[in-house]
């Protein structure tokens, strides 16, 4: 094997184990965190100061802006953020993400064997799961640490070359050169961490002298700066088929890293003798890992401070590059979800919350099924608008095909985030209360369609029910509706009345021992005459798909209790 190829897939593979080391990592972390991952994002709606601060912290947990930007997207096109709060979050994330080059820098080289082995022993023995994932973090840590020595070791000869030594100096003359170099770079990797990881394990190359940097911090800024630009490329393709503030938010942080990138380009030089003042001191290939961190952190601090009193500027300007079309801009479809995104599902705690919103917004969608299914026994709307009641039967259907196209939904995406793999036990019980709960509103909607269905047949036939037998069916309807909108107050209200639910339960007992009591009515008038006995089955039927969705009421109501959750 040539040592050209020798020298690639090298680089390749320590690339590789960096990068695999990052990802498990990242995953391993917001295990270990758990629930705080949701503490941490809801401070985003106070102020931009504190969305930065969140944006951060988020950033420093997940290890890669592009996660934190890729979430933030997804939170704007569901609802759950507004555009200047998540343009700050932004800025904070591109503070948060320079942490990973931060901890490159340190030279742990004597340490990284003892890390793995210590970790994955912990990780292998350990029964506790928590202790599991934070093994796992050290474990992941010692791997990215890995990998930076396999690409520093195959870089060496590189820096012999006087060709690539050559290629070098035009970077350092030319800026624009290397941030082009930056910029490609991370789009191949789709990681600015792992560029600069690449960049930091060259830049500690010597070059001819044995002391000097084979590229020097000024050549090695406009390298950065490239890959800043870079890693917006990744949310600008998250954003595709988002709603436009989502596209706004991805917009917004490429303006930010490429506004930046224009203004220090200009100051490359003064940039890199700032850096070097503030940085550790020592020959130039012993500190340049740091300064080249440095450089990245001081980098996106500046930009975060000058942006961040500007959010409202930056607002104007992305609305502007991204107008309203009011022809395009519609919202979702009855049966399409609303909230749910394939892509948050490596950020299970995000899309907890996305499956929340998406279910309060169904559960809204069943009391109007409900609503519907009252209106089509009684006849109420044909009687109050003539032909256009009775069209409802057929309005119900498409009602109803739509609910549970969007509960099938809701369904399967909670099936993929148990098959991720990345949910914490917290996160999983969670996950089992809400396929719970969707199954209790899937279960209500078909008890609704079957009472429609059977009320369509009965009239087909040309039989319909007495008035007495009316009148008593309208009474259970009302009170399985009245029941429903107790359950969903008490599940958005976070279940903190224990009045209210001893109230549901009586209520649910209530209604129970009237179906008992109007099926033995029935029956009475069936023999005095009054009811035929072919309406009984009907009768009976309607009446026992009324008493369960009374149960399936109560089950959203032990869901309330056993698992409190927000859906605002």
């Amino acid at each position: 094997m040539s040592e050209v190829v020798s020298t690639l897939f090298g680089l390749c593979g320590g690339l590789a184990v960096f990068l695999f080391g990052m990802n498990q990592m990242s995953e391993s972390l917001q295990k270990a965190a758990g629930e705080k991952m949701r503490a941490i994002l809801g401070v985003l709606t106070r102020n931009p100061v504190m969305g930065a601060l969140a944006g951060a912290l988020v950033t420093a947990v997940l290890q890669s802006s592009s996660a934190t930007t890729v979430m933030v997207i997804g939170f704007v096109s569901a609802g759950l953020m507004g555009l200047p709060q998540a343009i700050s979050v932004i800025f904070g994330a591109n503070i948060g993400t320079t942490m990973t080059a931060q901890l490159i820098a340190f030279d742990i080289g004597e340490y990284i064997y003892p890390i793995l082995f210590i970790s994955f022993v912990v990780q292998f023995v350990s029964k506790n799961e928590k202790v599991k994932d934070v093994a796992m973090v050290f474990f992941s840590f010692g791997l990215l640490f890995e990998g930076i020595q396999i690409m520093s070791s195959v870089m060496k000869p590189l820096a012999g070359s006087p060709l690539f030594t050559e290629l070098m100096w035009k970077v350092r003359d030319l800026p624009v050169l290397g941030v082009v170099l930056g910029l490609c770079m991370t789009l191949v990797v789709q990681s600015s961490s792992a560029t600069i990881a690449v960049l930091q394990s060259f830049a500690s190359q010597a070059g001819p002298d044995g002391v000097s940097s084979v590229i020097g911090l000024a050549g090695a800024i406009p390298i950065l700066l490239g890959d800043n630009i870079g890693t917006t490329i990744t949310a600008l393709l998250a954003s595709i088929g988002q709603s436009r503030d989502a596209k706004r938010t991805a917009v917004a942080h490429t303006c930010f890293n490429l506004s930046g990138t224009i203004v220090f380009s200009f100051f490359i030089p003064l940039f890199a003798r700032f850096v070097a003042f503030v940085s550790p001191k020592g020959p130039e290939v012993e500190v340049i890992s740091r300064q080249i961190a440095n450089a990245h952190t001081i980098f996106n601090v500046v930009c975060t401070l000058i942006w961040l009193p500007m959010v409202p500027l930056m607002v104007k300007i992305v609305c502007r590059l991204v107008p309203n079309h009011p022809k395009t801009d519609s919202a979702a479809g009855e049966g399409t979800p609303s909230y749910l995104d394939l892509r948050m599902v490596s950020q299970p705690q995000a899309a907890l919350i996305l499956v929340s919103r998406e279910i309060g917004r169904n559960l809204d969608a069943v009391k109007t099924l409900l609503s519907g299914m009252k209106n089509v026994i009684l006849k109420a709307e044909g009687e109050e608008n003539g032909a256009a009641g009775r069209s409802l039967p057929e309005n119900f259907a498409k009602k109803y095909e739509n609910i549970r196209h969007v509960q099938e939904s809701i369904i399967s995406y909670i099936s993929e985030l148990f098959s991720s793999g990345s949910l914490t036990p917290e996160q999983s019980e969670q996950a089992s209360g809400l396929l719970a709960l969707i199954h209790c509103a899937s279960r209500i909607a078909d008890r609704c369609s079957d009472i429609v269905t059977a009320t369509g047949s009965m009239e087909k036939q040309g039989k319909e029910f007495s008035r007495e037998a009316t009148e008593e069916l309208g009474r259970c309807f009302a009170a399985s509706e009245r029941l429903y909108l107790q359950a969903v107050t008490l599940l958005r209200a976070g279940a903190d009345g224990t009045a209210d639910a001893e109230a549901i339960t009586k209520a649910k007992r209530k209604l129970h021992k009237s179906i008992r009591q109007f099926n033995k009515a029935h029956l009475r008038r069936v023999e005095s005459g009054q009811c035929t006995k072919d309406m009984t089955g009907v009768y009976s039927d309607l009446l026992y798909n009324v008493d369960r969705i009374g149960d399936n009421c109560v089950g959203i109501l032990e869901e309330a209790l056993e698992h409190p959750m927000s859906f605002s």
